[in-house]
């Protein structure tokens, strides 16, 4: 049976994408030197190449913008500092599941809880189970 790896983190995902444009713009910018005799098709192959790089410089910045203002929590199983993104993330360092809303611990981990009707319906549900 083949071991399912854990997602990581939201923010080290979102920065793992940005990372595979620059060599997506990369490859591209690469294939155009087969066009070197042609200046017109070289150039498009360079310009084109430049945005999936430019993309990836967006995404970087906005990552950053998003990381300055996160929650900090201290995981409790490996007890490092880590970044919550949303009501639900994973730990940076030990992918535990991690939520900061005190009606969802305990409960089945899901990235949906992010989402906020789908929170409220979930949060709604443990609410009539309990009082049951």
């Amino acid at each position: 049976m083949k071991k399912r790896r854990k997602p990581g983190n939201k923010i080290q995902r979102i920065r793992g994408y940005a990372l595979a444009l620059i060599f997506i713009g990369m490859i591209i910018m690469y294939l155009g030197v087969f066009f070197r005799e042609y200046p017109v098709i070289f150039g498009a192959f360079l310009i084109i190449g430049l945005l999936p790089i430019l993309l990836s410089f967006v995404i970087y910045f906005w990552v950053g913008m998003i990381s300055a203002r996160t929650i900090t929590v201290q995981c409790p199983n490996c007890e490092k500092q880590t970044k919550i993104l949303g009501h639900v993330d994973f730990c940076q360092h030990c992918k535990e599941p991690l939520t900061v809303d005190r009606e969802l611990q305990g409960e089945d981990f899901s990235l949906d809880y992010n989402v906020k009707h789908r929170r409220e319906k979930a949060i709604e549900e443990i609410r009539k189970q309990s009082d049951e």
